[in-house]
């Protein structure tokens, strides 16, 4: 390969790996709209603003788990040290039980990708303070 050529793969190499990072970044992107219907399976156990059977979800990402006052968590998540980003809540709402053994929440999980996806978008701007 002469130096050219070799420049200008590298090159390609390059905008092939940014490009399909911000295609693969804009793929994840949830609906909010969609994740507000999701978010139904939620409402049995949680709201934005109280406690309920559930923990209040008001300032959820970014706060360390089981912090929220006057709810009583399982020792599991109160020794788990998870801070909730979108990932970690993610797999949390994939398989809560798998996430944090012995916790409390009784919810067996989202199976689909996309409407885990979309709870997130929702979560992100329904909970924010």
């Amino acid at each position: 390969m002469s130096i050219s050529t070799r420049n200008r793969f590298l090159v390609l190499a390059m905008s092939f790996a940014v490009t399909s990072s911000l295609y693969i970044g804009q793929a994840s992107a949830g609906d909010p709209a969609a994740g507000k219907k999701v978010f139904n399976k939620c409402k049995a156990c949680h709201t934005i603003g109280k406690n309920k059977i559930g923990p209040d979800l008001a300032g959820l990402f970014g706060r360390p788990a089981a912090s929220v006052e006057g709810y009583k968590y399982s020792k599991a998540m109160k020794a788990s040290g998870i801070t909730w980003t979108e990932e970690n809540l993610a797999q949390f709402l994939k398989k809560p039980k798998a996430f944090v053994p012995k916790t409390k929440m009784g919810f067996g999980g989202l199976k689909k990708e996309k409407q885990i996806e979309d709870l997130l978008a929702y979560l992100k701007e329904a909970t924010a303070q």
